[in-house]
């Protein structure tokens, strides 16, 4: 299908992060080429030194990141409209140092994800064998207890890719737990990443999947199209089928904008 005009890609990285190609300036003129109406980069926020640290950009790399996407603003002005994120990361005790990084510049849209349960980093290839060990269900309840924290702090506009610990397709028995996250998504006035990258990996399946799509939806919870792009040819990843997916549930599509959400 497609694209209606007025799009964005609100969920992509930088080189910064450590695993991902292509500079900001490429992701934008993909964006353009796309057709899309502007972008916001999400990079992989700085966290205390131990934690997960190959994964993300350092704290001492966090003024050249505002600084670059400053400059690619600068460079697509009148053509491509182009936004300062960040995507964070819950890990209970680190909420106070997420705090500093986030009063130190002003930002455009901020998404909270949940990359680790415990010590161990459940969207990571290298650890897959773990999934061996653990029964889904109490994963799932655990995964689904840090997202509620997530979207409590209060640090965040959207939740980033909802039902994840299903990327390499262990499915969640049942959906229940989820369903709590997004009553307290709803009650607090958050936003879900509709991240299009599920469908780059074996689940095949956006996050979220069609129906926590539905019942985001019934509860009046917004969609941020986000592709979480890690190369340039990835922007605007299967925009088609994800606002296929929206409206079949009924759905509305928002950016951020100086934490405000519009559309």
């Amino acid at each position: 299908m497609s694209l209606p005009s007025g799009l964005y890609d609100s969920h992509m990285h930088t080189p910064l992060c450590g695993h991902a190609t292509g500079h900001p300036r490429e992701y934008a003129q993909a964006a353009l080429d796309a057709g899309l109406a502007g972008l916001c980069f999400t990079d992989h926020m700085p966290m205390p030194a131990w934690y997960d640290a190959p994964w993300r950009m350092r704290l001492d790399q966090l003024s050249e990141y505002v600084d670059t996407v400053r400059e690619v603003q600068a460079e697509f002005a009148g053509r491509l409209d182009v936004r300062l994120g960040l995507e964070a990361d819950f890990h209970p005790g680190t909420e106070r140092f997420v705090e500093r990084v986030l009063a130190a510049h002003d930002w455009d849209y901020v998404i909270g994800s949940v990359h680790y349960l415990g010590a161990w980093g459940f969207d990571n290839p290298e650890f897959l064998a773990e999934y061996d060990d653990r029964d889904l269900g109490q994963l799932y309840r655990h995964y689904a207890a840090l997202v509620e924290g997530a979207a409590r702090t209060g640090l965040f506009d959207a939740i980033g890719h909802l039902d994840l610990p299903k990327k390499f397709g262990h499915r969640a028995p049942d959906d229940s737990a989820l369903l709590r996250v997004l009553d307290v998504v709803a009650g607090l006035g958050l936003a879900l990443d509709f991240n299009t990258a599920g469908w780059r990996k074996p689940v095949a399946e956006a996050y979220p999947s069609p129906e926590l799509t539905r019942e985001a939806t019934a509860r009046g919870i917004p969609f941020v199209l986000g592709s979480d792009a890690h190369a340039p040819g990835e922007v605007g990843f299967r925009f088609g089928d994800a606002l296929a997916q929206i409206t079949e549930a009924g759905g509305r599509v928002v950016t951020f904008q100086g934490r405000q959400a519009r559309g």
